[in-house]
């Protein structure tokens, strides 16, 4: 039997605790999870996209079979490209479930190989979101609670360089 590859997409500017769930998640169903870490598309992160994979795969040391790389372009491509058999993402309400369902159309539409698989977040961490954090974050508040460790410690170093600028 062939490896089964999944690939989690997104930007994680920053990961989140939602976003962790997930990924461990779909290491559980998966033998092998690439997270890949997209390029900001017209957008300024708070994060380089070098900054995100390094956090990544920080958040993501515990689980063996899942890698963290990063992109720029059509996701299809780089499923193609990696042999994956799925795409998975993160559902927190039923508005991510009408986004979620398009892109799933087009991108099955372009692979029809691939199928996207998508996992409804764990009720615990389903109201978290990178902007909101971001949002937290810029207002001074404490966000150590939504993000991995990793994160948290990257924010508080950018909040204390910043604080020093």
């Amino acid at each position: 039997m062939s490896e089964r590859t999944a690939i989690c997409p997104g930007t994680f500017d920053p990961l989140t605790r939602g976003h962790l769930d997930v990924v461990e998640r779909a290491a559980a169903l998966f033998d092998r999870v690439i997270v890949l870490c997209a390029a900001h598309s017209g957008k300024r992160p708070l994060f380089s996209l070098a900054e995100r994979v390094e956090l990544t795969r920080a958040a993501v040391a515990h689980l063996d079979n899942v890698g963290v790389d990063a992109f720029e372009g059509l996701l299809v491509d780089y499923v193609r490209d990696a042999g994956a058999c799925a795409i998975v993402k993160g559902l927190r309400s039923i508005d991510d479930f009408h986004h979620e369902q398009q892109m799933a159309m087009m991108n099955r539409h372009m692979l029809p190989d691939a199928d996207t698989v998508l996992l409804v977040t764990s009720p615990d961490v389903q109201y978290i979101s990178s902007s909101l954090v971001r949002e937290i974050w810029a207002l001074g508040g404490d966000v150590g609670g939504f993000v991995p460790a990793p994160v948290a410690e990257a924010l508080q170093h950018k909040r204390q360089t910043s604080q020093h600028s």
